[in-house]
């Protein structure tokens, strides 16, 4: 009997400190939720103002064990949004259970004390509907968070599976699982997950049926938000399977994508470092293999306040545009004014000189691998206050030397544009001619031009340059030159003294090895030989 008291006397001890620590950690969570609020909009402005949307909470209501409030995100005041229309919100209701020892986390045998375990669904109003019919009217996800007393958190996603066929359109999705992880104040995050399968049949703007899946999708990735408020980190995104099909014949097959982006700061703390990794192991139009490529691209130095003032000015000058109907409604004038805001705060960048390089771009079939690699040194152009008097000086504000080499093997390239023929209705037979006619014609006007050279049955090309000189496939002429070679004009930068350099023109253009016919810029000082008006006229020039 005793002994039944004294179990009696603890459990009732252990009840009261529960129930205590549960209304102690329950009003922690209403003074840290208001915190929470207040750091996502300052991330919202700082990392994604374009977004134009702001975050609120409403409802809250406080119970001993477990409390209830209303996630509102709605329009920012004085910012149009892309997602959302004056005055409609998403709400999310979040049902919260209070520590130290949440029931939602007990019930996965999380003995780990925090502050709160929060449960997340998504309300059915005017914004959410389209979603919610997909979904044949339940929530299309359900998210729970563990917050621990630090104010770090973890969530566990669950994006539910879909099935929605109506009046000819399908959207079918397997769910998914994904895991995102946070520090207290929004700075470290972290995320994986993975959807199995996924499925769009609908019809486009020509009338046609296009059928969209994927298959096996793996996102994997973390992110820090660095002293000059730009996040830098590591994404990787797998896919198996991307395959497109119209009218219910299969265009495209993509299979094993694979992304891998990483970026961090210099040993000092004001640079970013980053690379990009690009992989297709297979690409299928129409059934037949094109083969695969590969694409890694390093862009070093870029000094992290400039990353940031270039990143500010694009994104108000792309919020700008978003409050333009005539810019929105047209693609053509909106893609022109985004390329304009683009390339108009594209000089930022060069205050850290940074280093571009393509190590390799390539593509590789059944009959060899077309490679082109480059690298770009830069500089902050800036520094030089005096106006450009040539087109090099022009050009050496920016650039300190430029190397590049491109490798396309005939046998490879004959084979793509047999495939490309097949595409285009030729038989086999008419389809290998026309590509063999197609890639020595290209190699000997490479040629002619001088801008291709042919080594090992290889087209290659290979361009240097710097301080003003033009390395083309080993030969060295002046920049001025080298722009000649394409009649681009001076762009209102004063031309050099004496007569441009003309490239010769092969005399057989069918044999490029015979030997070359200068072409002489006419004497000024020359007599000009009259017209006869009553010779007949020359036939004129077909069109190319």
């Amino acid at each position: 009997m005793k002994k039944t008291v004294v179990a009696a006397g603890i459990i009732v001890a252990l009840g009261v400190v529960w129930t205590a620590g549960a209304w102690y950690t329950g009003k922690q969570f209403e003074k840290h939720i208001a915190t929470v609020v207040q750091q996502a909009n300052e991330q919202l402005r700082l990392t994604a103002p374009e977004a134009g949307i702001e975050v609120a909470y409403q409802n809250y209501q406080r119970g001993l064990f477990t409390s209830h409030l209303d996630l509102v995100v709605k329009p920012a005041n004085g910012v149009p949004s892309p997602w959302l229309k004056p005055g409609q919100s998403l709400v999310f209701n979040e049902r919260v259970d209070h520590g130290p020892f949440p029931l939602a986390q007990l019930k996965k045998f999380n003995l780990i004390p925090s502050m709160a375990s929060v449960k997340t669904t998504l309300a059915n109003n005017e914004a959410a509907k389209p979603v919610f019919d997909i979904a044949k009217g339940q929530s299309p996800f359900e998210a729970n968070t563990r917050i621990s007393y630090s104010g770090d958190s973890h969530s566990d996603i669950d994006l539910k599976a879909l099935n929605y066929d109506k009046e000819g359109e399908k959207v079918a999705f397997s769910g998914g699982d994904f895991q995102l992880s946070a520090d207290k104040e929004g700075k470290v995050l972290s995320l994986t997950g993975d959807a199995e399968s996924g499925l769009i049949d609908s019809v486009n703007e020509y009338n046609q049926r296009v059928r969209l899946t994927f298959n096996n999708l793996k996102v994997e990735g973390d992110s820090k938000l660095t002293s000059f408020d730009e996040r830098i980190g590591n994404q990787k995104v797998n896919l198996d399977k991307l395959a497109i099909a119209v009218e219910g014949k299969e265009l495209a097959l993509l299979e094993g994508m694979e992304l891998d982006a990483k970026s961090d700061l210099s040993k000092d703390g004001k640079k970013i470092d980053s690379q990009l990794d690009y992989t297709l192991n297979s690409l299928k139009l129409q059934n037949q293999d094109m083969g695969n490529g590969k694409l890694t691209l390093k862009i070093g130095q870029i000094d992290g306040q400039s990353w940031h003032q270039f990143s500010q000015q694009y994104k108000s000058q792309t919020r700008a545009l978003m409050s333009q109907p005539e810019v929105v409604q047209d693609p053509a004038l909106y893609q022109q004014k985004m390329a304009e805001a683009f390339f108009g705060a594209l000089p930022l960048l060069l205050k850290g000189e940074p280093v571009i390089t393509v190590a390799p771009l390539s593509w590789k079939n059944s009959k060899g691998e077309s490679t082109f690699n480059l690298s770009l040194f830069l500089k902050d152009s800036s520094q030089n206050k005096q106006p450009a008097q040539t087109l090099a000086e022009e050009v050496d504000r920016s650039v300190k030397t430029l190397d590049s080499k491109l490798v396309i093997p005939t046998d490879m390239a004959t084979e793509l544009m047999t495939q490309i023929a097949r595409l285009e209705g030729y038989q086999n037979d008419e389809a290998s001619k026309l590509a063999s006619q197609q890639v020595k014609g290209l190699a000997a006007m490479g040629q002619m031009f001088r801008i291709t050279t042919m080594e090992d049955n290889n087209i290659t090309a290979s361009l240097q340059y710097g301080n003003g000189q033009v390395t083309l496939n080993g030969q060295k002429m002046p920049l001025e030159d080298f722009v000649g070679m394409f009649g681009v004009p001076d762009l209102g930068i004063p031309a050099p003294q004496g007569n441009p350099a003309v490239p010769a023109i092969p005399a057989d253009p069918a044999n490029p090895a015979a030997p070359a016919v200068p072409v002489t810029p006419a004497d000024p000082a020359a007599p000009v030989t009259p017209v006869n008006p009553a010779a007949p006229a020359a036939p004129a020039a077909p069109q190319q």
